[in-house]
């Protein structure tokens, strides 16, 4: 019998877990796998921690990482992944978002030997606000322009993967994680099911709208440079701009001395485009550069305060 190790980022979801819980389980019963689940306290503030110790009094299958503080889904995505020993494993959300009745049908994918993967993407966002929908889907279309790495419109961190695959996403132990683009770049033939937003089971989102905008210009420094190259062409055009310019107050100079006293307002906003410019490229190139920086400190991804 294969065994199954369900990885569950948790951050302030006392309500959610013990739901989460009873109908993944309910779904288990059904297929001939040996499950464990391994929870991840994202240093949540409420009772989330209390509430998965209960499952593990009442199930030894249920693991816990308990976070020193919050180090960001990410983060508890690679605990979970780094500490699942399962044959095939899955990562979910805690708030029901993915349903559990697609476990079956993702592990009999994964059983029949032709894909490595099998994820799921959401085909809508019914339930959500239109601004955020709209920068979710500006979003896709950008990185899939800039990148090589495609990443597929829609998809959830909802799958499940072979145990080879599993490692293959563990050999980067990268600082600054961007997961639906790891899984991407990695390979492996991935099958996507696809289904309509369901909304949250309990309680309330912590990814505002500033937050997802945040993490969606980290995947995009993450994993294209295009950012780079656009401040180099910019760069070149406004340079051989100026020289044209230059040559042009050089020309009307030699033909009318007079007339350079003229165009003050002209040269003041040139310079500030210019400089404006050079300020831009210089916060992108630091964007980068900090990445570094964080990388070579070689800080862990995660601090873990207690398991079981």
């Amino acid at each position: 019998m294969k065994s199954l190790s369900i990885v569950v980022p948790c951050f302030n979801e006392q309500e959610s877990v013990p739901l989460f819980y009873a109908a993944t389980q309910k779904v288990l019963k059904e297929m001939p796998v040996k499950a464990e689940y391994w929870l991840i306290d994202d240093g949540s503030k409420d009772h989330t921690l209390e509430e998965i110790k209960k499952l593990h009094a009442e199930n030894p299958a249920v693991h816990y990482i308990s976070f020193s503080r919050n180090f960001g889904k990410e983060a508890a995505i690679y605990a979970g992944l780094k500490n699942a020993p399962g044959d095939y494993v899955v990562l979910m959300d805690v708030d029901l978002q993915d349903p559990p009745e697609f476990l079956p049908k993702m592990y009999q994918l994964l059983e029949s030997g032709e894909y490595d993967a099998v994820g799921c993407r959401r085909v809508d966002r019914k339930g959500e606000g239109k601004f955020k929908s709209f920068l979710s889907d500006q979003f896709y279309k950008v990185i899939n322009k800039v990148s090589k790495t495609e990443i597929v419109p829609g998809a959830r961190d909802y799958r499940m993967m072979t145990r080879q695959m599993v490692d293959a996403v563990l050999s980067m132990p990268e600082y600054s994680r961007f997961s639906k683009g790891i899984f991407s770049w990695v390979g492996f033939k991935t099958k996507y099911l696809e289904y309509h937003n369901v909304e949250r089971v309990a309680g309330e989102t912590d990814w505002t709208t500033w937050k997802l905008f945040k993490y969606a210009m980290n995947g995009i420094a993450d994993f294209s440079q295009a950012p780079l190259d656009l401040s180099v062409w910019i760069g070149l055009t406004s340079f051989v701009l100026s020289i044209i310019g230059l040559i042009f107050v050089i020309v009307r100079k030699l033909i009318n001395p007079w007339s350079s006293i003229f165009g003050w307002a002209s040269l003041v906003s040139v310079i500030l485009l210019i400089g404006g410019l050079q300020l831009l490229y210089i916060g992108i190139i630091g964007r980068y550069i900090g990445k570094i920086y964080l990388q070579v400190k070689n800080r862990p991804i995660y601090i873990v305060k207690e398991e079981e």
